[in-house]
């Protein structure tokens, strides 16, 4: 059993006036006000959590790198050790979401101890589960699936839906890079369930995307793209630009996989726009690569294509992006072999 999804991040006042599904705007403006008028560094330390938050899923990223900074100072004059621990939480998700993995690494693992020291399971938990995902997006699953299935306990436990959705997708994408899309869909599928009954739009939307991921490997595109708009409109509702760039570089792999390459070019080159303006190197990478993969489909120069490959590879080396590194690994890789097949029937096509 589990209660309906609450967002621990709105503390204090915030707590009362915001939900899990506000849209981030509202909750920028609410905490913008609560900050203005805080009579103490607690209220502060608060208020600017929950602006930084807001910024952030806003793709307002120098402003979510202020947020979460004056958060932790007023929590540290505060002598809040909780309160500092969700601070360095929100600037590691930040540094993850920037495509600083050391960085995030660093300030998360800061973040549980202060945690631990303070009693406060919850920012302790929050904090253990950015540590995963940061291993998990960095491809080091043989570092964080204990601790994925660790903290789904953990959310199965304390009835904690939000949770629970979180690290049911983190353990179905690890499935999915690993080939065993059939495990992947089934919990993809459980987690948009568990989101849907607790009223958590955001968690149905990151599952949806899950979910539309695996059906399109597995050859169903246009149930895929009808998912990938349902979740898109969630992200829309709830202004979130992260959630809506990844949604469209998804709509990019989908249309990709079956073979439109052109309307793949297209969306990928939206979700990079979307992504560059906001700082997020990770997702701008990804649709550099999507792009880079449409336009060799599509009869691009090969050395021209061989060279972005050399440069996305040395992207993703550099932030540490393993699975990734792989896909370029590969797809250079097709791309080469397809050149030495060609080389190899020229002769015989010689008059």
């Amino acid at each position: 059993m589990y209660v309906k999804a609450f967002a621990p991040e709105y503390q204090g006042e915030l707590g009362s006036e915001l939900t899990v599904n506000s849209s981030y705007e509202e909750v920028r403006a609410t905490a913008g006000r609560a900050l203005s008028r805080a009579g103490g560094a607690a209220e502060r330390a608060r208020a600017a959590l929950a602006l930084a938050e807001a910024c952030r899923r806003l793709g307002r990223v120098e402003d979510a790198g202020a947020a979460w900074r004056q958060s932790y100072r007023s929590a540290r004059t505060a002598q809040d050790a909780g309160a500092m621990a969700w601070a360095l939480w929100s600037g590691g998700t930040l540094a993850r979401q920037c495509g600083a993995l050391p960085l995030a690494r660093r300030l998360l693992a800061h973040s549980v101890d202060l945690a631990a020291g303070s009693g406060d399971r919850l920012a302790h938990g929050y904090a253990l589960a950015g540590l995963a995902e940061t291993g998990r997006i960095q491809g080091d699953y043989a570092a964080v699936a204990a601790l994925h299935e660790e903290l789904l306990e953990q959310g199965r436990k304390h009835g904690e839906a939000r949770h629970m959705v979180w690290a049911m997708t983190g353990i179905a994408q690890m499935h999915r890079n690993r080939g065993d899309h059939a495990k992947a869909l089934e919990l993809f599928e459980e987690s948009v369930r568990i989101a849907t009954d607790a009223d958590d739009a955001r968690g149905r939307a990151w599952s949806l995307r899950g979910v539309a991921d695996v059906l399109s490997l597995r050859g169903e595109p246009d149930r895929a793209l009808a998912l990938l708009s349902e979740a898109e409109d969630v992200c829309r509702a709830m202004d979130l630009a992260s959630a809506l760039a990844y949604n469209h570089k998804m709509r990019g792999n989908v249309l990709y996989r079956a073979g439109r390459y052109a309307a793949a070019r297209e969306t990928y080159a939206v979700a990079l726009e979307e992504f560059t303006a906001m700082s997020e190197p990770r997702g701008t990478a990804l649709s550099r690569l999507g792009l880079a993969k449409c336009r060799a489909r599509l009869g691009r120069d090969r050395e021209a294509t061989l060279a972005e490959l050399a440069v996305l590879e040395a992207d993703f080396d550099r932030m540490g992006l393993r699975h990734a590194r792989d896909m370029v690994v590969a797809f250079r890789a097709e791309t080469a072999g397809t050149a030495r097949t060609a080389d190899a029937v020229a002769p015989s096509l010689s008059p």
